[in-house]
């Protein structure tokens, strides 16, 4: 169990899965640089944690709910949890009652992402640690929500199975990890690293050349006390 001066942002989970040495760039030493793409997902980020309510037939529509699970050690807040009414039939554990509203309500957060789906799983983590705050704060169980794409406009519904679950609570754990350890880990070079906001400031290519030069010069040394041994 985490205290409140312990909580990590929700959004940097997408940042460790996405790649570790970028969120420790951010976290650790505080960098941070926008390029097209982080300034029009901040403006969307903007619009959609505006804190509304508004209702739709049997779904009550919330934007900029504030989140926090000491469990997880996390908090930040949802671009939108949809509340749907229940049915008679459903499952008494999966609904909530909404204060100075009738009935019970399936919570359903919805996350807003700028661009296309990726094909990693950082958005999905993201969304799940949503959810997972969700439970604890009105103690209850999620099964699903759903991540909205802009740029492609599709709305793709995700399942909290067991799997993305504990994904989720093992990055939560490793993020803590690398921020207690205040250091930032080595670059890993990709194709991912060109569309990156911090690449100028990681410089991924020179650090791994630097790397690979170090790592000559010491073989070079060791190189040549060996000979010296020998001739002696």
């Amino acid at each position: 169990m985490y205290e409140e001066d312990d909580l990590l942002p929700i959004s940097a989970l997408n940042q460790l899965v996405f790649c570790e040495r970028r969120c420790a760039l951010m976290l650790v030493e505080g960098h941070w640089a926008d390029n097209e793409h982080t300034v029009i997902g901040s403006l969307q980020h903007d619009r959609s944690h505006r804190q509304e309510t508004e209702s739709r037939g049997d779904t009550r529509i919330c934007r900029g709910l504030r989140l926090r699970s000491l469990q997880l050690g996390l908090s930040g807040v949802a671009d939108v949890v949809e509340f749907h009414r229940c049915r008679a039939a459903d499952p008494s554990e999966e609904a909530v009652v909404l204060e100075g509203v009738e009935g019970t309500w399936h919570p359903f957060p919805v996350e807003h992402k700028k661009g296309r789906a990726k094909p990693d799983r950082a958005d999905e983590v993201q969304l799940c640690a949503q959810a997972l705050c969700l439970e604890e704060m009105l103690e209850t169980h999620i099964p699903e929500g759903a991540l909205f794409y802009n740029a492609s406009r599709d709305r793709l519904d995700v399942s909290f199975c067991e799997e993305l679950r504990a994904l989720t609570i093992a990055s939560s754990a490793r993020l803590h990890q690398l921020v207690a350890a205040n250091t930032v880990p080595p670059a890993e070079p990709s194709r991912r690293c060109r569309g990156c906001s911090l690449y100028d400031t990681c410089s991924p290519n020179l650090v791994g050349r630097e790397q690979h030069a170090s790592r000559y010069v010491d073989s070079l040394l060791h190189e040549i006390l060996d000979n010296q041994e020998t001739d002696q």
